[in-house]
């Protein structure tokens, strides 16, 4: 048989990387690899893939080298692919001065196999370790034992990784930075291989430079936002320390009022006098009106859909004014026809002082549940305080107006109330729609309030809920964020008035997403007999439970079991417990997960649905 060579003909090949017994290890290699990389997407001609062997040698020891392996062998055989039946010819090794020719004589349509063996050698690590003082920072060549040392973060004896390393080098600058050091620069190592002791000897030149205080601030890039609200927002000031992370909070800070798309901060040298550095924070303004579409639907419920116009930074200070129109009651359960909410929002921030934000609302309603209907106007004012990262507390004044119609019979009521509020939010999650893995949240409150009708009757509203979450990879059973326990307790009663002295809305119940689940809303505790329409009481308490699995990328299910009763003492644990329990699935997008859920009562009351269907926007605690 007379073989004809190919000239520069594509050679078609299928490399094969043997295991090395590291799985991360074998994962840089794979990644590293040009054969294994371009053998589907770039053929190339005998004498090209030649070439790419003989480079593979180095890409693939550069992997090895980056592990902590600087001595390890290569091995690339080449050789015929067996096809049906045929076996495989002999291998010639990678850097065969004749595989060019051999690769020419591969009949055209043979494939090429091309075996990859890499042998780690034995593990080097980190020798001597030495800290050179840069010639700018006058004389002393080394520093030994110094603060420098420790913010490495390495030690003798640890395998030489080359990402530790290099780790270490932006480590001990950023720590320097932190302590002042503006200008501070420590530049890649130089390493000296010891093969006789197995070990790698570092020196890393370091250089310090002054101690740095802020300097000037200059605000660049506003336009409707005025420069002295951002100034005074500022959370830091000229000739405190120059440290990085003070800084780069303050940007967040500032990021997070949202009326601007970015903001970016950046040191603007020289030095000026003092050793200051300037700072100049520039901004990208956002859009500042807005139009959302909002909706939702449970069978309880029914529909609720309508729309939000938000206009961010109003009066220049970052006040936001949001005005919604939603439509209720499309069909549900726990509905007798269409209502209505409707209502503005203002938001100003930094109100009297900084962090303490006032929020005012009007707000009109139209609400035909089957435990009562309602027409109703409400004003509230209010002021939300942060005390620290994680505690917030709110107080303010309320006053509203409704017309009530219960079991066929009519009221007015004026009533006005103090609401007190105290919230903590241990979950790292800044999100509210995001899910929670792990932590505590906790909300209380008071509501004095006094209505106004036939006389004034008084009486207080006490309210507990409190929230946590575990995720399953503290006891190894899952990746972090993959499986979590999630449970809920709410208890709330009335202090100062029986339930028929309060006007219905006022009521404490239970019953649907946000109680327990598989129960229509407000159909959890006493009812008028035969009848749909819901007493409400004094005392209320419930307490959930939920497992919640994310599958693939995109989506998640969830179990959950839910329990909880109504009482008319002003004790709570009374009543007749309900319990209700179902599943559901989630699919995550980037503003949160949208939540189907499906839950049934498991003791149904006689007027009680048999199903319930919930459908909205985050989980439900």
């Amino acid at each position: 048989m007379t073989v004809t060579a190919r000239g520069a003909d594509p050679q078609a090949y299928v490399t094969t990387i043997r295991a090395t017994g590291d799985g991360d290890l074998d994962a840089a290699i794979s990644s590293s690899s040009d054969l294994l990389a371009l053998q589907k997407t770039q053929a190339v001609s005998p004498f090209a893939l030649a070439g790419r062997i003989r480079n593979e040698y180095d890409r693939i020891r550069t992997a090895l080298e980056s592990f902590g392996y600087y001595a390890p062998i290569v091995r690339i055989e080449v050789g015929m692919r067996p096809g049906k039946g045929a076996p495989a010819g002999p291998m010639l090794d990678g850097r065969d001065p004749r595989l060019p020719e051999w690769l020419l004589s591969v009949p055209k349509g043979q494939n090429v196999q091309i075996t990859v063996t890499p042998t780690r050698g034995e593990l080097f690590r980190l020798g001597r370790l030495t800290l050179q003082r840069a010639p700018q920072d006058g004389p002393g060549d080394v520093v030994l034992n110094g603060p420098e040392a420790k913010a490495l973060g390495l030690r003798v004896g640890q395998p030489a990784v080359a990402s530790d390393v290099l780790a270490a080098a932006t480590h001990l600058q950023a720590e320097l930075k932190e302590e002042g050091y503006a200008l501070a620069a420590v530049a890649p190592p130089k390493a000296w291989l010891r093969p006789e002791t197995r070990t790698l000897d570092l020196v890393f030149t370091v250089r310090r430079g002054p101690v740095v205080d802020i300097g000037a601030i200059t605000l660049t890039g506003l336009t409707r936002v005025h420069p002295s609200y951002i100034a005074r927002r500022l959370t830091i000031r000229p000739g405190m320390l120059y440290q990085p992370s003070r800084i780069e909070a303050a940007r967040q800070d500032l990021a997070s009022l949202g009326v601007f798309s970015d903001v970016q901060v950046r040191d603007v040298p020289p030095l000026t006098a003092g050793e200051r550095m300037p700072l100049d924070f520039g901004f990208t303004e956002g859009k500042r009106r807005m139009v959302e579409l909002q909706g939702g639907y449970s069978t309880d419920l029914g529909g609720r859909g309508g729309v939000s116009w938000t206009h961010n930074n109003i009066f220049g200070n970052a006040e936001k004014l949001r005005l919604t129109a939603l439509v209720t009651g499309l069909g549900g359960s726990a509905q007798q026809g269409l209502g209505y909410d409707v209502y503005a929002d203002l938001m100003k921030p930094d109100f009297g002082s900084r962090n303490q934000n006032l929020s005012v609302r009007v707000e009109g309603i139209r609400q035909l549940l089957y435990s009562y209907r309602q027409t109703a106007l409400l004003v509230r004012a209010g002021l939300v305080r942060r005390l620290g990262r994680r505690w917030s507390v709110s107080y303010g004044g309320q006053a509203e107006q409704e017309q009530i119609d219960q079991m066929g019979r009519t009221n007015d009521y004026t009533i006005v109330s103090l609401p007190l509020s105290a919230t903590y939010d241990g979950t790292g999650v800044s999100n509210p729609i995001d899910p929670a893995t792990h932590g505590v949240r906790l909300a209380l409150s008071a509501t004095p309030s006094a209505s106004l009708v036939n006389g004034t009757s008084f009486f207080t509203i006490l309210q507990a809920n409190a929230s946590t979450y575990f995720d399953l990879t503290h006891l190894g059973l899952s990746r972090p964020g993959r499986s979590v326990l999630a449970f809920r307790g709410i208890i709330g009663n009335v202090q100062g008035a029986s339930t028929f002295d309060i006007p219905p809305d006022q009521r404490l119940y239970a019953g649907g997403s946000a109680t327990v689940r598989g129960f229509r809303y407000q159909g959890v505790g006493p009812q008028f007999p035969n009848s749909k329409y819901a007493i409400g009481g004094t005392s209320m308490d419930a307490g959930s439970f939920e497992f919640r699995q994310r599958l693939f990328r995109s989506f998640g299910a969830a179990l959950f079991a839910d329990a909880g009763q109504v009482g008319t003492s002003s004790r709570p644990f009374e009543g007749t417990l309900r319990v209700g329990a179902g599943a559901g699935v989630r699919y995550y997008t980037p503003i949160g997960p949208v939540r189907v859920d499906v839950a049934v009562p498991l003791n149904r009351p006689a007027q009680g649905d048999t199903w319930e269907l919930y459908i909205g926007l985050g989980e439900t605690f």
